[in-house]
């Protein structure tokens, strides 16, 4: 059985500053961990975030879909998980975006349920990040 997450943000901003907050790697370090992440199809990078007893800290990923400023696919795999993120920008118009996330493979509801925990933490972060 896969499990899927489906969350849905809107900001304030314009699609283009929303678009570099999720692709520009020093961004993505303000707001997820530190990476080596880039918007070109194919490319391997990692998230790496505080090791702990239980986990290593890192998130390999492989970008599959840059459609900017529209759209963003990668992998996400950790341990024995490996999910596919999928961001959606619209522009709504009156300087408003909304940002859809889509993430999809999960295996448990505990791992979805932590995955929606550890989402809603990180936009605190994306919100400064549009700020700046």
């Amino acid at each position: 059985m896969s499990l899927a997450l489906s969350m849905d943000f809107q900001y304030t901003t314009s699609i283009e500053k929303a678009w570099s907050a999720l692709t520009d790697s020093g961004k993505l370090a303000k707001w997820i961990t530190e990476n080596d992440f880039k918007p070109v199809v194919g490319h391997r990078f990692q998230f790496r975030h505080q090791a702990s007893e239980y986990w290593d800290g890192i998130v390999d990923g492989e970008v599959l879909i840059v459609e900017a400023p529209n759209r963003l696919s990668y992998s996400w795999a950790t341990g024995n998980e490996k999910h596919t993120v999928t961001w959606t920008l619209q522009d709504l118009g009156d300087g408003k975006v909304n940002l859809h996330l889509d993430q999809t493979g999960f295996s448990n509801p505990q791992g979805l349920e932590g995955a929606r925990y550890g989402w809603g933490n990180w936009f605190g972060g994306f919100e400064k990040v549009l700020e700046q």
